[in-house]
C-alpha cells in the first residue's frame, strides 16, 4: 500500500473540509442574481406603485437587483399563476391583495392555482379599509340614517363597486346581511368610474377602499357613513367603524402580501422575511404606503398564512349565500 505523504494528508483534508464547507457557503449566497417582482395588477395604480416601493427597498436591503414585473388580468389571476409555477428558490415573488387568496379562489371554479397549497407567504406589507360612502346630497350621515333611509324604501337603493366579486362587493354585502337591508349592486370597471357616478348622483352609495376614497372625501364631494373594519382608520380618525354603531360583526378589509412560490428553502424564507421585516420598518417605506392610502401593518409569515387561512372560509360562505360570482 503506497504511503501518504503528509502533504498529500495536508490536501485531502482540506478538500474534505471544502467539501463540507460547500453547501453552506451556497445557501448563504441567496441571493447572487437578480430577483423579480410579480405585480398582477397594471401599473400605476396603488398596488402597482406599493408593490414597486416594497421592491426596490427589498432590492436595497438584499443587496440585489430586484426587476418588477406587471402581469395583470383575470383579476390576478395571471400573475399570481404565473409565480405559483416559478421555481422555489426565492428569485421570483408576488405582491398581491386578498383577491389573489381569499377573494378569487370564493367566486372562481377551476384556479390554475390554490391559494394555500401554491404559495409560502413571506409576510404582510400593508392593510386599507373599505369605506360606505354616499352622495354629498343624500340626506345620510349616520350609520343609523342609512339603515332607516334605505329600509323606508326598500329595493330602491343600489350600491356601486369597483368590480363583480370584488373585495368592495364582498364589504357591500357583509353591510346589507348584518343590517338586513335590500340593495341592488352595481358593479363597475375600476373605483374611477364608480366615483365618478357617485359624485355625479347616478349613484347614491358605494363601497370602496379607503385610499380611493380619501381624496374625494377631503373636498367634500362625498361622504363617509362608516368603515367596514373592527377599528378607525388612523388615514380617516373621524370616520366610525360599523361595529360601533351596533354591528360588531363586520370586520373586513383588503391587504398586501409577499408570497413566493410554494416550496421555498427554509433558509431562503428567513432570509426574505427579515429583509422584508426590515423594509416595512424603515420610516420612508412607511411614508410611502400612507400616501397611497395603506396603513403599514407589517406581520410575518405565519400571521400572513393565518390570515388567509382564517378568511378564505368566511368569503367562500359569504360568496355561496350572497350569489357572488365572478361575472
Amino acid at each position: 500500500m503506497p504511503f501518504a505523504t503528509p502533504l498529500a494528508r495536508l490536501a485531502a483534508a482540506c478538500t474534505l473540509a471544502l467539501g463540507a464547507v460547500a453547501p453552506a457557503l451556497a445557501a448563504d449566497a441567496f441571493p447572487s442574481r437578480p430577483i423579480t417582482v410579480v405585480i398582477p395588477f397594471p401599473p400605476g395604480g396603488a398596488t402597482d406603485v406599493l408593490g414597486r416601493v416594497i421592491g426596490q427597498k427589498l432590492g436595497d436591503t438584499l443587496g440585489q437587483t430586484v426587476v418588477v414585473e406587471n402581469r395583470a388580468g383575470a383579476g390576478t389571476i395571471i400573475g399570481a399563476s404565473y409565480v405559483a409555477k416559478a421555481a422555489p428558490d426565492g428569485y421570483t415573488v408576488l405582491v398581491s391583495s386578498g383577491t389573489t387568496f381569499t377573494v378569487n379562489p370564493a367566486i372562481r371554479n377551476n384556479l390554475p392555482y390554490d391559494p394555500v397549497k401554491s404559495f409560502d407567504p413571506i409576510g404582510i406589507a400593508g392593510r386599507t379599509g373599505l369605506i360606505l360612502l354616499a352622495n354629498k346630497d343624500v340626506p345620510v350621515q349616520t350609520v343609523k340614517q342609512f339603515v332607516d333611509y334605505v329600509k323606508a324604501s326598500p329595493d330602491k337603493y343600489a350600491y356601486g363597486s369597483f368590480g363583480s366579486g370584488t373585495t368592495a362587493q364582498f364589504a357591500g354585502e357583509i353591510v346589507l346581511s348584518a343590517t338586513g337591508l335590500k340593495m341592488t349592486h352595481v358593479p363597475y370597471k375600476g373605483s374611477a368610474p364608480a366615483m365618478t357616478d357617485l359624485m355625479g348622483g347616478q349613484i347614491p352609495f358605494t363601497v370602496d377602499t379607503v385610499s380611493a376614497a380619501i381624496p374625494q372625501l377631503k373636498s367634500g364631494k362625498i361622504k363617509a357613513i362608516a368603515v367596514t373594519t373592527a377599528k378607525r382608520s388612523a388615514l380617516l380618525p373621524d370616520v366610525p367603524t360599523m361595529a360601533e354603531n351596533g354591528y360588531p360583526d363586520i370586520n373586513m378589509d383588503t391587504w398586501l402580501v409577499l408570497a413566493a412560490p410554494k416550496g421555498l428553502p427554509a433558509d431562503v424564507k428567513a432570509k426574505l422575511e427579515k429583509a422584508l421585516a426590515t423594509v416595512m420598518a424603515d420610516a420612508d417605506t412607511r411614508s410611502k404606503l400612507t400616501a397611497q392610502g395603506f396603513e403599514p401593518a407589517y406581520a410575518n409569515a405565519a400571521a400572513a398564512s393565518d390570515l388567509i387561512n382564517k378568511e378564505l372560509p368566511v368569503m367562500r360562505a359569504l360568496a355561496q349565500r350572497a350569489n357572488i360570482t365572478a361575472d
